[in-house]
């Protein structure tokens, strides 16, 4: 049962120069104040006084907090005939409009549609309305000319260009599905809510840089899964994460929790969740995406003869952590053995079967109880298991048999990426201030654990976040459902500010 817990503080006030404090008629020794109540003693006074002094006094306080946890709602699912993507809402201006964007690892900017683009879609297979940003009515906007210090220290990289004619500071992206997108950066107002305990909300948001797109090519400009622009969550200077953890605003980590199954949805949240079965890698430093040191796969226990050097990180080679990947894609070195082992491990209980250039099969039973399971072993001693659901995709129905296709799919440029569909129904936590990844299978419908670190690593305080079910007493016990969690949650604990 939850109760009412009563906070003591001890104020120890350094004396001034001054030898006597004077209260009333009253002398008192130097350096000891006088304290007076505001409500008197005997005196009676309504809960909601009390609470509205505090909600006055959390308002200051919020003012000139150095940071906390933003928690994004996740929508979308890993399965490639549902939706193949997550993605969240940001809100963005003023007055602030919502955007759905692409959770996406393996890039770095926060881009969104402009209002100004002719050939983006203007509706959306997902069942969302789309929206387009408009730096002319939000009070806010201001663009980034070639001048800007801003476009200065990353014009020298193909993240920005400047065009003499606009004098703005523009970028053209492209993807590696082939999509590609342009545009110029324009900063303004990302917006967030504020939460101190369980019940105080206060509206906050922090200026951001991000891209406004006014052309896009390839499966962007497609209705089906038309979205309002992409999340890049990547480690360089203009990514929201590292632009909010480099004032303090978050901790200089970020974590999600993609649910797998059914609607799919998730956790995504700056900061770092919590569980004592995290295993961590370390990360290959001085990379452009969260690249890690895949040393071999193991299948049913036994290793597949595959050289260590197909997945390390040299030249267009390495093993690349990608939520904005839907599959996974293995060098081309490591399919066939990979491939090979699954089938020699089912020869007995399932029937092979090419589908569309891929291997396939035919199954009458649960895969769980046919298909072994494999793990992904990192650098540091840390394996990844995967499940057949983690790297199987349910393709449709032969002759009355479910027909399960292989969802790793070859890659001849030598890069072997995990997307979704191996990342799903697992924490992931990326720690930048450490430099390292670490995961856990877990219920991504249930809550999670979060606490708040400093850059150094100093544990400040720890709550959780939850999904499903009522909140609890516990300090950051939110709820919030893919229906009605439209909001960002920033999740505030009083305490020293983030260093970085």
């Amino acid at each position: 049962m939850c109760g009412m817990k009563l906070l003591t503080v001890v104020l120890v006030v350094a004396a001034a120069a001054a030898s006597v404090v004077v209260a009333g008629a009253e002398k008192l020794p130097a350096g000891v104040l006088s304290l007076e109540r505001i409500f008197p003693v005997n005196g009676k006074v309504e809960l909601e006084e009390l609470r509205a002094r505090d909600k006055a006094r959390h308002a200051r306080m919020l003012q000139s907090f150095g940071g906390g946890i933003v928690d994004f709602p996740v929508v979308g699912s890993s399965d490639p005939y549902l939706v193949g993507l997550y993605f969240t809402k940001v809100r963005l201006g003023t007055p602030p409009r919502e955007y759905n964007v692409q959770i996406d690892t393996g890039s770095d900017i926060l881009w969104v549609t402009c209002s100004s683009c002719d050939d983006c879609p203007r509706t959306s297979g997902l069942g969302v309305e789309l929206n387009f940003y408009d730096a002319t009515v939000s009070s806010t906007a201001s663009p980034i000319s070639c001048a800007d210090q801003v476009c200065a220290s990353i014009v020298q990289t193909t993240s920005a260009e400047c065009s003499t004619e606009t004098n703005q500071c523009g970028y053209t992206f492209q993807y590696g599905d082939g999509s590609g997108t342009t545009g110029h950066y324009v900063a303004d107002l990302l917006y967030f809510d504020t939460v101190l305990g369980t019940s105080l909300i206060a509206n906050s948001s922090a200026p951001i840089v991000f891209g406004c797109s006014t052309s896009q090519s390839g499966d962007l400009t497609k209705t089906d899964r038309a979205i309002d622009g992409i999340f890049g969550f990547g480690q360089q200077g203009l990514s929201v994460i590292s632009q909010l953890s480099s004032r303090g605003i978050t901790p200089k980590v970020f974590s999600h929790c993609l649910k797998g199954e059914g609607n799919g949805g998730g956790i995504l949240v700056l900061g770092e969740i919590l569980d004592p079965r995290i295993v961590y890698s370390p990360l290959v430093p001085s990379q452009a995406h969260y690249n890690v040191y895949l040393q071999s796969i193991a299948v049913n226990g036994q290793l597949v003869p595959v050289d260590p050097s197909v997945f390390a990180t040299s030249g267009n080679r390495g093993t690349i952590v990608d939520s904005g990947t839907t599959l996974s894609y293995i060098a081309a070195e490591a399919y066939d053995p990979f491939v090979s082992a699954i089938a020699a491990a089912v020869s007995k209980s399932a029937r092979p079967i090419v589908s569309r250039t891929k291997p396939c099969f035919l199954v009458s039973s649960s895969i769980a109880e046919i298909f072994p399971p494999v793990s992904l072993n990192f650098d540091g001693g840390a394996s990844m298991a995967l499940r057949p659901a983690d790297y199987l995709v349910h393709m449709g129905f032969v002759e009355g048999a479910a027909m399960w296709c292989i969802g790793f799919e070859r890659q001849d440029q030598g890069v072997t990426i995990l997307g979704d569909l191996v990342l799903k129904d697992k924490i992931i936590v990326y720690d930048l201030a450490r430099q390292r990844i670490g995961w856990t299978d877990y219920d991504c419908s249930s809550s999670v654990n979060v606490s708040i670190t400093s850059g150094k690593g100093e544990f400040i305080n720890a709550g959780q976040l939850s999904v499903n079910g009522a909140s609890g007493c516990a300090m950051f016990s939110l709820q919030h459902t893919r229906a009605s969690a439209l909001l960002l949650l920033l999740v505030l604990v009083i305490g020293s500010p983030f260093l970085t």
